[in-house]
């Protein structure tokens, strides 16, 4: 790993040493133990004392890899984002995500052949998490890497006729959850996703993050949010691109999606994505946005014990295919 920063990268506080992954890329920083029997205590205080600086140097890089340290497992990862002193998030999201510890979940159990486009996390709630954090327990023996892209970087390289129709017209994100019977790959019941029976609860929910909701006559409910395509981040006013325009539409999900898709429209697929005035999406335009954000990615391999923690905001994520065992958990903090 390169050892040449720019600016205040090399004040990194000791007893730790901060590095380039790629001489290329400013993410991620890597920071790791500069003596091989630190404990986890001592990575616990400095967390804790050195919170204000790791947020400065997250806005620059987008993404931070802890590499190194002992944390063998989901109570160690809970306490690490606890040393930072940052709410834990509970998830709403549609993908298949069990919860392991609290609020500590499988990244997730969508099968090992398929890849996962890169996306910023639950853009489509109207209340995504400010950060998300990954711990790699049990890497793949082949494969499985968590690819991720600088959502800034993609907002200057979309192409701009491209990039000015999605950020004037807006994404609309369209959901529908079954009664009671989850939908394996393709989605949750409402009672699953929101981990509650009571109707009240949901619309709660749904009012204050701003999400149209319909309950149908066999109990199923509808919703539709409408969303920006990039926003300018709240403390460094840089634009980003910040939706999951491609991730969700039904091209994205195969020959499953598709054949759905002739038999019930594209308003009653499990999860859609339109534009804001509800015109549908060029399959060819959602196709362009996941290659733009893979070509851009940086990847690498997990080994036991990685934190990556990333600006939700500033950076977006993925999966690749696998072979083997893989158990890589995830955190979301406000």
């Amino acid at each position: 790993m390169n050892s040449t920063f720019i600016g205040d990268i090399c004040e990194c506080p000791s007893p730790f040493q901060a590095s380039l992954l790629q001489p290329d890329s400013l993410l991620p920083l890597v920071l790791t133990p500069d003596q091989a029997d630190v404990s986890f205590s001592s990575l616990s205080h400095w967390l804790t004392a050195n919170k204000n600086w790791l947020e400065k140097i997250l806005l620059k890089h987008g993404g931070i890899l802890f590499r190194g340290f002992p944390i063998p497992d989901a109570v160690a990862f809970e306490e690490f984002i606890q040393a930072l002193k940052l709410e834990m998030f509970i998830y709403r999201g549609h993908s298949p995500r069990p919860k392991v510890h609290n609020q500590i979940y499988v990244s997730t159990e969508l099968p090992s052949q398929y890849s996962i486009s890169l996306h910023n996390e639950l853009v489509n709630t109207g209340n995504p998490p400010r950060k998300i954090f990954f711990f790699c327990q049990v890497p793949a023996s082949e494969g499985g890497e968590t690819p991720i892209v600088d959502s800034r970087k993609v907002y200057q390289l979309m192409e701009p006729e491209l990039r000015d129709r999605f950020t004037s017209k807006q994404v609309c994100y369209t959901q529908n959850m079954p009664n009671g019977k989850d939908m394996g790959i393709l989605g949750k019941s409402w009672q699953t996703l929101f981990e509650t029976s009571d109707r009240t609860v949901v619309e709660n929910y749904l009012t204050e993050a701003n999400i149209e909701f319909d309950w149908q006559p066999d109990g199923s409910l509808k919703t539709r949010l409408i969303g920006p395509a990039a926003i300018n981040h709240p403390q460094t006013a840089e634009p980003a691109w910040h939706a999951q325009a491609h991730t969700l539409h039904y091209s994205s999900f195969g020959a499953a999606l598709e054949a759905m898709r002739r038999l019930v429209g594209e308003e009653n697929l499990p999860v859609n994505t339109f534009y804001g005035d509800g015109a549908s999406l060029d399959p060819a335009d959602v196709q362009a946005i996941s290659k733009l954000h893979f070509n851009h990615a940086i990847l690498f391999p997990w080994q036991h014990g990685d934190v990556l923690m990333l600006d939700n905001l500033l950076t977006a994520h993925g999966r690749q295919p696998f072979k083997g065992e893989r158990r890589v958990l995830v955190a979301m903090t406000n």
